[in-house]
């Protein structure tokens, strides 16, 4: 179907409509379970695939040992008694015995009145010390030799606490470490890891099923036949939507409406949204449109990603899916996802970012773009922070994707834009 330019959507409006189409779909299928993850396995996993898709707590994290578990040292330097030093001053220091050094991992005995001991950054302090005298501010300002005896002096007054990490002062035992909701990133990890946590309880990624359609496509890996490609939307689009969240399950279709349906038929039955790549725009041997009379396709005012279908598909199991379908071009496609389904997805999965970091800069070169589009080209920001096109605006340009750093976006009713004007621009890294 050849859509005027008058009759295409916009593109928020096509954003809206699969946000309106999408949004409750996925979060319902997040809602109806929870896993147990064990943090062991997960840890080992984080290397690999398992980094890709996030995990969203589904209840509250409890601390299993308090943070930190016993008062240690925040800085190298001396363990004292503080009330052994309130009278000291320059002119009259207090000079105190040294008692055996606290490296981190021992359990030192109890400090005696009158005593001090050496302590590292970490390590316990000693029961019946109550402060620690940074070792530079000492006299003198280094550890002495453990196995001399020796005796260090103060020329100042310390306040009860000074440089101590009490016990619990992070999280106490039993308390909230982490609350239902919170995405699991680096420094979750770390703090349940520190905590005593095992295991978490996560909201299940909603089952993405993505159909890559066309008789020229094979799997990645396959040797490539006459005429043939290896399917990049498969891998670039199983990718992005782990990275936003999702688990998926890629399949690739030839132009046979029979085997579309086939791949339908036979999805998973928890699947619970449908993206398809192809297909989809005015050609003789469009699988997706023929086959899905029921869905909406047309144009969006968009270069690249211009054709797109939007609508339900009915599964093996019987059950009715959103169905989001991108053209087939690899950069159309992943444009497409950025713009219109990745927001949506990161949203209700609790990917973080939800939506790209923007950002405005000049232009470090002419543009042209056609005026009744938004056109959305792929740069690079230089090192003097000005926008540099990586590549022209085809959609068959991969390679020049995979080099930029920044979606530029000039909107509708812009034919040409001079070197240093200002466009915005989202970051894809």
């Amino acid at each position: 179907m050849h859509d005027d330019v008058t009759r295409r959507r916009s593109v928020a409006d096509h954003a809206a409509a699969v946000a309106v189409l999408v949004g409750p779909a996925l979060t319902a299928a997040r809602a109806q379970g929870a896993a147990r993850i064990d943090l062991a396995t997960l840890l080992t996993q984080t290397g690999a695939a398992g980094a890709l898709a996030p995990r969203v707590l589904v209840r509250d994290v409890r601390a299993a040992v308090a943070l930190p578990g016993f008062d240690n040292s925040q800085m190298d330097g001396f363990a004292v008694r503080s009330a052994d030093l309130a009278a000291a001053a320059v002119d009259v220091p207090v000079t105190l015995p040294v008692a055996a050094p606290v490296p981190a991992g021992t359990q030192p005995p109890p400090l005696e009145p009158g005593t001090t001991a050496p302590v590292m950054t970490g390590a316990p302090v000693p029961p019946g010390a109550d402060a620690v005298v940074r070792v530079e501010d000492a006299d003198p300002p280094s550890f002495p030799d453990p196995a001399t005896a020796a005796d260090v002096r103060f020329a100042a007054p310390v306040a009860p606490g000074t440089f101590v990490r009490t016990a619990g002062s992070d999280v106490g035992t039993g308390d909230v470490l982490l609350a239902a909701g919170t995405p699991l990133g680096a420094p979750q990890l770390g703090a349940l890891v520190a905590a005593g946590v095992t295991t978490v309880d996560v909201a299940q990624p909603p089952h993405v099923l993505l159909v890559s359609t066309g008789s020229e496509l094979v799997p990645a890996g396959a040797p490539l036949g006459p005429a043939q490609v290896h399917d990049a939307n498969g891998a670039a689009l199983t990718a992005a939507l782990a990275q936003a969240g999702a688990r998926v399950t890629p399949r690739v279709a030839p132009d046979q409406p029979d085997a579309l349906r086939r791949v339908l038929a036979d999805a998973p039955g928890d699947v619970a949204l449908v993206v398809t790549t192809g297909g989809v725009s005015a050609g003789a041997y469009e699988v997706v449109r023929q086959t899905l009379t029921g869905a909406w396709f047309g144009h969006v005012a968009v270069q690249p990603g211009g054709p797109q279908g939007l609508g339900t598909v009915t599964l093996g199991s019987g059950r009715d899916v959103p169905l989001v379908a991108f053209p087939g071009n690899p950069v159309s496609a992943f444009v497409s996802f950025e713009l219109f389904l990745r927001p949506v997805l990161a949203a209700a999965t609790g990917a973080s970012p939800a939506r790209r970091a923007a950002g405005r800069a000049p232009l470090a070169e002419p543009l042209d773009s056609p005026p009744a589009l938004h056109q959305v080209r792929r740069a690079v920001l230089d090192a003097d922070g000005r926008v540099r096109m990586s590549g022209g605006p085809g959609s068959h340009l991969l390679t020049h994707l995979a080099a930029a750093t920044v979606l530029v976006h000039v909107p509708p009713g812009v034919a040409h834009l001079d070197a240093g004007d200002p466009v915005d621009y989202q970051e894809l890294r």
